[in-house]
């Protein structure tokens, strides 16, 4: 067995269960439905499993959108859109596919 930190983690395959039923989402809005499904989390954790992911190939920057919109911290704000990469493995989790049914 190597050293070193696993590099499976059950917040990314939450985040992939998602992506697999949304389609793709940017990070606040995956924080908001992932609150809503599975145990409380940060926003910044689920920004660093999200950059992770893309490391490792479970998840890809499908674009980066700049949109206008009065903001508390000003005009404009940058959001980035995530999908399922190549290694994704969604095992099809029945809490996300009921949340999003209703």
């Amino acid at each position: 067995m190597g050293r070193g930190r696993p590099v499976k983690s059950a917040i990314r395959q939450n985040v992939v269960e998602i992506l697999n039923v949304k389609g793709e989402m940017y990070g606040y809005d995956i924080y908001r439905v992932y609150r809503e499904i599975f145990p409380t989390i940060t926003l910044r954790s689920i920004y660093y499993h999200l950059k992770k992911g893309v490391s490792t190939g479970e998840f890809v920057v499908k674009e980066v959108r700049k949109e206008k919109g009065n903001f508390s911290w000003g005009g404009e704000t940058e959001k980035t859109y995530y999908a399922l990469g190549p290694k994704a493995n969604a095992k099809g989790d029945q809490r996300v596919k009921d949340y999003f049914r209703k």
